[in-house]
C-alpha cells in the first residue's frame, strides 16, 4: 500500500498525479486527508481523501509514502503527528519516501537527507540539512525520492512506480501516457 498524504493548501497536481500513475501501474494507493477527508488545495480545488489521518493506525502494509508540496500544505503535513510517525516508520524500515516541491523540507528537518542527493523547490534548499545538491529534477537516493516541483509531477510519479514495482512497469505506464 502506498499512502499519499493530502493537506489543506497542498499542490493538487503534485498529489494527484502520483495517485494516477501508481494506480495505472497496479499499485494499491490510499489517499490520507490530514484533519479529515475533505481537503482544499492551494488553488481552492476540493479533494476528497480515501481516509482521514485518524483512520490510519496500522502501518504494517505500507510500501511507500508520498508527501506533496504546496503552501501551506507542506507546513500542515509537517505539523501532523500521523505524518511524522509514518515518516519515522518508513525510515526505520527502509521503505520508499517520496517528497516533492516544498515537502522535501520535512525530510530535511527530520535529518533524513543527511549525505543524500536530493532536490526541492529552489527556495527551500536551505531546509535540506546536510543534503548533496544535484541538477536532477527528480532524484532517487536509496529509499528517498525527491522532486523539484509541479512541472515534474509525472516524472516523480513514474520514479515512485519504478521504486515500488520496477522500471519495466514504470516504462509501460510512461509509454501508455505518451510521456517523453
Amino acid at each position: 500500500m502506498v499512502y499519499i498524504f493530502l493537506a489543506n493548501g497542498m499542490e493538487e497536481i503534485e498529489a494527484l498525479t502520483p495517485v494516477d500513475v501508481l494506480r495505472r501501474g497496479g499499485v494499491e494507493v490510499t489517499t490520507v486527508g490530514i484533519g479529515g477527508k475533505n481537503i482544499v488545495s492551494s488553488h481552492k480545488i476540493p479533494v476528497t481523501a480515501d481516509i482521514a489521518d485518524s483512520e490510519l493506525t496500522d502501518f504494517s502494509q505500507t510500501e511507500a509514502i508520498v508527501l506533496p508540496g504546496g503552501m501551506p500544505g507542506t507546513l500542515n503535513l509537517e505539523a501532523n503527528a500521523t505524518v511524522q510517525k509514518m515518516i519515522a516508520y518508513c525510515a526505520e524500515n527502509g521503505l520508499v519516501i517520496g517528497a516533492i516541491c516544498a515537502a522535501p523540507s520535512i525530510l530535511g528537518h527530520a535529518g533524513l537527507l543527511q549525505n543524500k542527493k536530493a532536490v526541492c523547490f529552489p527556495s527551500f534548499e536551505t531546509e535540506l540539512k546536510g543534503y548533496i545538491p544535484t541538477d536532477e529534477f527528480v532524484c532517487r537516493d536509496g529509499n528517498i525520492i525527491t522532486a523539484k516541483g509541479m512541472g515534474v509531477s509525472l516524472d516523480f510519479g513514474l520514479e515512485l512506480l519504478a521504486a515500488v514495482r520496477d522500471r519495466a512497469v514504470s516504462d509501460k505506464v510512461r509509454n501508455a501516457v505518451q510521456c517523453r
